[in-house]
């Protein structure tokens, strides 16, 4: 499988910053009000303060994706006030959000009894929530939003831990994961950010917070 074309230009794709449910342990998935906490803004501080340093000072203005929750949202408007482009003007998306968890959304993890199994060296959920989404659901979705895409300008798109890596697996070509069928790329820290074009990845900023949770 190639990498997908964004037409010569970069993606600048990062997860959200931590927000309340990552702090106290709780499930989110596809939960739409989490809002960040002081460590989550900090987090998205710093990925934006990394972005405009990378960027030249000549770059034309970025373009603005996000998935549609109140945490991706926040974190793309302090990476916006970073690079000096309009939060008012970027577009969200429903297909960008988390994994669903199901009837285990908002539930906290030390209370689920090791019903949710946990890859933890490649920061994979094994076990499907539920009436929830596995890592091939995900693929298809983002399939579907980047179907409708047309790459013009370069952008900073926002969206969360599992999405973002099948995203970015997508986008560069991997191979489905032996386990779950999907591309998967490597996880990164929370706080990190990555730019990719026509099928090639660049981090360009490992953030200091923890692996990926739903």
């Amino acid at each position: 499988m190639s990498g997908i074309s964004t037409n010569g230009k970069r993606l600048f794709i990062a997860r959200h910053g931590e927000t309340i449910f990552n702090l106290a342990g709780r499930i989110q998935g596809e939960h739409v009000h989490t809002p960040l906490t002081r460590s989550g803004f900090a987090q998205a501080d710093a990925m934006g303060r990394a972005l405009a340093l990378h960027l030249a000072p000549d770059t034309p203005a970025l373009d603005l994706i996000a998935s549609d929750t109140d945490r991706a949202l926040q974190t793309l408007s302090v990476v916006a006030e970073h690079v000096g482009a309009d939060w008012h003007q970027a577009r969200s998306d429903a297909r960008l959000r988390e994994i669903d968890m199901g009837e285990w959304g908002g539930v906290m993890y030390h209370d689920l009894d090791g019903k949710l199994e946990i890859d933890h060296e490649e920061r994979l959920f094994v076990t499907v929530a539920p009436g929830g989404e596995d890592y091939r659901d995900i693929e298809k979705r983002l399939k579907h939003w980047l179907d409708e895409q047309n790459f013009t300008r370069d952008a900073v798109l926002i969206s969360h831990g599992m999405t973002s890596r099948v995203l970015r697996g997508l986008l560069v070509g991997a191979d489905a994961h032996p386990r779950f069928g999907a591309p998967i790329a490597e996880g990164l820290p929370q706080g990190s950010i990555v730019q990719i074009c026509d099928g090639r990845e660049d981090v360009i900023h490992v953030g200091g917070g923890e692996g990926e949770k739903a």
